[in-house]
């Protein structure tokens, strides 16, 4: 259960990030504390450019104008 609250949790987040662009490291860390204030202890988060994002399901936010994507991992 706590997995669909924080997929839908980053969803939202998703969809703001593409309301309005934000600088990059700007949006990582509001996401960082969402992500942390659902619990989440072991992730990666990290900024690519578009056409280095293998598996859109990952992507959390977009920046930079849209050239840019963050995406989420959890690990272990």
């Amino acid at each position: 259960m706590n997995r669909w609250m924080l997929l839908a949790v980053l969803g939202l987040l998703s969809a703001a990030a593409l309301a309005q662009p934000k600088p990059c490291e700007e949006l990582k860390r509001e996401i960082e504390v969402k992500i942390q204030a659902a619990g989440v202890i072991s992730y990666t988060l990290e900024i690519v450019a578009n056409d280095e994002v293998h598996d859109p399901s990952m992507v959390v936010g977009s920046c930079d104008n849209g050239t840019k994507k963050i995406i989420y991992q959890k690990n272990g």
